[in-house]
């Protein structure tokens, strides 16, 4: 029997807009044209441009981002009241615009933020979605937030009266970033009886217990469409499942998953980059994929296999992400990187000459921790 061919994935950029709004990391709605053109030229489906009806600058910001996207779709947050929509059809007209509304999905919710009945939550969500529809919006998200502690019936119930309105995509919210794989798997798999194909659902994972990027894929693997995601995870609290890592993790288990995106992964630390810049983020050292020694090793034991075969200890590789690798010079580093440096000089060293070069160029050398491995060869070729 044949295998069923891989699956293509949506990926959902939310940086301008979840990622946005956490502490920190406002943007200018021209920071957002430019970031959210690198996106689509990285080849991202749908950019989350703001919430409009919050400020001028996020009404500014979509304006600005419908205008200049030529391929990829273009998201605009909506709660589930008419003039936040009428402010997202203003911004944005109804070309390639999805509108995203949010809709309360538990009873910790409706009671304790919201206020409300599951009653009035029923009648929101069955309003706005046809107002929506009323002003010419063909693409219409239904958002669901804390859909993870929602009560199961209810759910059925609310995505049941945004179908009937024409809803035609589905954000299961684990709002709180409460879940485990497993159990995010089932509720998709839940809502996949719910919502059958073509209407689509969108995994939207927080990452409180640092497991967004595995509820995403569990998510995928039950049904789900599409991630929304943060490059760099960033996000409220803990943050959001990191775009970089999907994206990753896809490009590299395509055939164990049956999943793929047709993301350009190349491109990926820079569109990174002019995140920071925009936002003064300071560069992790130890993140998946952006993080500074994310390809980098000072361990001796380590350098040994990486200088003889990088594939000893290097599953993910820099240059797929346009990254370098970069070899250590540290306490730990060992005499194995000393012997490499000196053999590819054309130096013949003793084992007391590589004792004392190795005591004086690595363990006790002065002025900081560590230092790539070109500055101690070129240090050693002077010498």
């Amino acid at each position: 029997m044949a295998e069923e061919p891989a699956r293509r994935v949506s990926i959902f950029d939310t940086t301008l807009r979840d990622g946005e709004q956490a502490p920190g990391n406002a943007m200018t709605p021209d920071q957002k044209v430019d970031l959210a053109l690198r996106m689509e030229a990285l080849g991202v489906d749908y950019i989350e441009t703001g919430f409009p009806a919050s400020a001028p600058a996020e009404m500014e910001a979509t304006r600005l981002i419908a205008e200049r996207l030529t391929r990829a779709h273009f998201t605009t947050f909506c709660r589930a009241d008419r003039r936040d929509i009428d402010a997202a059809v203003q911004a944005g007209g109804t070309r390639r615009h999805q509108v995203q509304i949010l809709v309360t999905g538990s009873d910790l919710h409706l009671e304790h933020k919201r206020r409300i009945t599951r009653k009035e939550g029923l009648d929101e969500v069955t309003d706005a979605v046809g107002h929506a529809r009323s002003l010419g919006i063909q693409d219409i998200s239904v958002g669901i937030e804390d859909a993870s502690r929602g009560d199961h019936d209810y759910l059925h119930e609310l995505t049941d009266r945004a179908l009937t309105e024409g809803a035609r995509t589905f954000v299961i919210g684990d709002t709180s970033g409460c879940m485990t794989p497993e159990a995010y798997g089932r509720l998709t798999a839940r809502f996949r009886t719910w919502v059958p194909a073509p209407a689509r659902l969108s995994t939207h994972c927080h990452d409180d217990f640092g497991l967004s990027l595995a509820n995403a894929i569990a998510s995928l693997q039950a049904g789900a469409d599409e991630v929304q995601a943060t490059l760099g995870g960033i996000g409220e609290r803990a943050g959001n499942t990191p775009l970089e890592e999907v994206v990753a993790l896809l490009a590299y288990k395509r055939d164990e998953l049956g999943l793929y995106t047709d993301i350009d992964t190349t491109g990926l630390n820079d569109a990174y980059g002019m995140l920071r810049a925009a936002i003064g983020l300071t560069e992790p050292r130890n993140k998946p994929i952006f993080g500074t020694y994310a390809f980098s090793t000072a361990a001796g034991i380590h350098q040994q296999g990486v200088l003889r075969n990088p594939e000893t200890y290097e599953y993910v590789e820099p240059r797929r992400f346009g990254r370098s690798r970069s070899i250590l010079i540290a306490r730990h580093s060992g005499r194995s990187v000393l012997r490499y440096l000196l053999d590819e000089l054309g130096i013949e060293a003793n084992e007391d000459e590589l004792t004392e070069l190795y005591r004086v160029h690595i363990a006790e050398r002065p002025g900081g921790d560590c230092e790539d491995i070109g500055v101690l060869r070129e240090r050693l070729g002077r010498n």
